[in-house]
């Protein structure tokens, strides 16, 4: 069974705030993918991983900053649940860590696992989708597999930017069909393939959250 312990407490505890899942169905594809979600606030953290364990049954290796490594608790957690950390403010380390944060990705993909990332780096302080960066697509393009976008509407109401408490706001999911991009393999080195492939997602996880993409 696949975090024993977890789906029978924290995923429990998480689907409290979860008001209703659509589209569940589009995670259980026999492929490794990428899922690929709009962030507004650190519980999304918590709902897109619980959702894909709930769903698929399977790990998810989420992309996560690398300054919540830094408390030792936090590392434990973010340890077990199989964490990949990624330096989202470019530090004089930026590149090693996230070419590190990369090629495990790739490795976790080729075996046949999953990977989660939130493409626009780090949480909106409004709520509204900012520009993405294009490493989803790189990545994506790289391991030859599809993106699964999911729209998350109102997981910033539960915990705001800068609020240490959880509110009980409960948020809706709405999970797209996967996303495949043969016809850009090959061009994972090509700057206009990688934010064509980015935009597409990123207007589909718009669609999904009831946004707007605009850059």
């Amino acid at each position: 069974m696949i975090y024993p312990i977890g789906r029978l407490t924290l995923i429990q505890l998480v689907l409290l705030w979860i008001k209703r899942i659509n589209g569940k169905n589009n995670l259980k594809i026999n492929h490794s993918y990428i899922v690929a979600a709009n962030h507004a606030s650190f519980v999304d953290d918590l709902i897109v991983p619980s959702i894909v364990v709930l769903t698929k049954g399977r790990y998810i290796h989420m992309y996560v900053n690398m300054k919540f490594f830094k408390n030792f608790f936090l590392r434990k957690f973010l340890e077990w649940g199989r964490s990949i950390p990624v330096d989202v403010y470019k530090s004089k380390d930026a590149k090693k860590v996230n070419k590190n944060a990369f090629n495990l990705a790739i490795k976790c993909l080729k075996k046949g696992e999953l990977v989660g990332i939130f493409p626009e780096g780090h949480r909106s302080m409004d709520g509204k989708l900012q520009k993405a960066r294009v490493g989803i697509a790189k990545l994506a393009l790289n391991a030859k597999v599809p993106i699964i976008p999911i729209g998350i509407i109102g997981s910033d109401k539960i915990l705001p930017k800068g609020k240490r408490f959880l509110r009980f706001k409960r948020c809706v999911v709405n999970i797209g069909k996967p996303m495949f991009f043969d016809k850009y393999y090959g061009k994972e080195n090509n700057k206009k393939a990688l934010i064509k492939v980015t935009t597409m997602v990123m207007e589909e996880i718009a669609r999904l959250s009831k946004q707007k993409y605009e850059f």
